[in-house]
């Protein structure tokens, strides 16, 4: 058997298709009051801390800490020495070696590339507000990739601040910053920085 992964969103299938059919086996450090449901691998060296919920098949790779009050949802693979922080949740996607992903964020149908860093509050989104089919930008075209669920891409070494949004369908190449509060519409070349300009108006209160 193969699959073909020429585009960004057949690696999230592929990972499916890997995750349905390897052996799980629970061999890291998983604390009282964390829930393990169904098909899930836990490296000996993870931990798994109280109140995560992890429903598999799902994958968590050496020396990567978990939670807590996380919810860690089916078809997604966590690599190794990855940080997820407490309230996150984390849905069919792929987080590669040594991600941090701040607390109180959300995670949904995307690639998260080695070394990022996802500030407190990131959120991708992964659904149209309309339901449509979500396009995606391939070699310098716009593909429709027939999926309605479908998030970020972001390259090795993406940083984002705090509340940053990443809309459906959007890449972010390697080694850039997004500043706090920044919405991304479009796809943000390597090495760029994108920040927010905002206008502050400060008046004594009128008695």
């Amino acid at each position: 058997d193969w699959i073909d992964i020429g585009r960004p969103w057949d690696l999230l299938e592929a990972n499916r298709w890997a995750l349905m059919r390897m052996d799980h086996k629970v061999c890291g450090f998983v604390e009282s009051g964390a829930h393990l449901f169904g098909p899930v691998t836990v490296a000996a060296t993870a931990r798994i801390r109280s109140g995560a919920y992890v429903e598999g098949p799902a994958f968590i790779d050496e020396e990567s800490d978990i939670g807590p009050n996380c919810y860690i949802r089916p078809y997604t693979s966590i690599g190794k020495e990855v940080r997820i922080g407490n309230a996150c949740e984390i849905k069919n996607s792929i987080i590669m070696d040594k991600a941090h992903i701040g607390h109180l964020s959300y995670v949904g149908d995307s690639i998260i590339g080695q070394d990022c860093n996802l500030g407190a509050g990131t959120i991708t989104a992964n659904y149209r507000l309309d339901g449509g089919m979500i396009e995606m930008a391939v070699k310098d075209r716009v593909v429709d990739s027939g999926r309605t669920k479908l998030g970020a891409v972001l390259g090795d070494g993406v940083k984002a601040g705090i509340n940053a949004l990443f809309m459906p369908g959007v890449k972010v190449g390697c080694n850039s910053w997004i500043g706090p509060n920044v919405v991304v519409q479009r796809d943000v070349a390597s090495d760029m920085v994108v920040l927010l300009k905002q206008n502050v108006e400060e008046r004594r209160i009128s008695s």
